[in-house]
């Protein structure tokens, strides 16, 4: 099975109601992390960010902030940027589409009611979407979000190494690169998140938020 790190740039032209990155002339990164809260790994990623000054975008399941919304408030308290990863993670390519945007309703529903938010960016789990859907997304005035760069953080077959390198040798002005803030993704991720923000440091990025216009 063929697995992309970076994006293709054939890719990114043929699917316009995607965002895959954000052209920058500045040496501006955004991080992003799927699948939190998590109440193991989501504050110890805060830390992290914080010891080098940057901030990220959370793409979080309604379910677990429904059962750890301290956490989720943290996130904005600590000023990094939210987004709609839908209520159970579901891909779209197993469920119907009615079920599919009930679930990110859902998703929303909560983030508004514990974070008084409503979320405008989503990212779909897996990366997954049914033909026509990223328009329909955007006409219920949501953003779909995907990735310059996949660090395949959560995969035991990638190697610390590995995952920091797809970073090292991908990375440019205006990347989204994706992380997962969850138990599985953590053996590569405690390693990897600290020398991949050492590393952008030293290159001289800034890590932002995604922004929630101009998308």
């Amino acid at each position: 099975m063929m697995r992309w790190i970076k994006t293709p740039f054939w890719i990114k032209k043929c699917t316009p109601n995607l965002v895959w990155d954000i052209p920058q002339t500045e040496r501006v990164v955004y991080l992003t992390f799927d699948d939190g809260p998590t109440p193991e790994i989501t504050p110890w990623v805060l830390e992290t960010l914080d010891a080098y000054h940057f901030k990220a975008t959370f793409f979080l399941i309604g379910n677990n902030v429904a059962q750890y919304p301290d956490i989720a408030q943290s996130l904005i308290k600590k000023g990094h940027g939210i987004g709609n990863h839908t209520y159970h993670h579901r891909n779209s390519w197993h469920t119907s589409r009615v079920a599919y945007l009930d679930d990110i309703t859902a998703c929303s529903k909560t983030m508004e009611t514990h974070l008084g938010r409503t979320p405008i960016l989503f990212r779909p789990p897996y990366g997954k979407l049914k033909l026509g859907q990223p328009k329909q997304l955007r006409d219920q005035n949501l953003i779909p979000v995907m990735w310059d760069v996949l660090t395949y953080d959560w995969d035991s077959n990638t190697t610390p190494e590995t995952c920091l390198k797809s970073i090292t040798e991908n990375v440019q002005p205006g990347s989204i690169i994706v992380f997962h803030d969850s138990k599985k993704a953590f053996g590569n991720l405690k390693t990897v998140l600290p020398k991949a923000l050492a590393y952008l440091t030293a290159q001289g990025y800034r890590g932002e938020i995604l922004p929630k216009s101009d998308l």
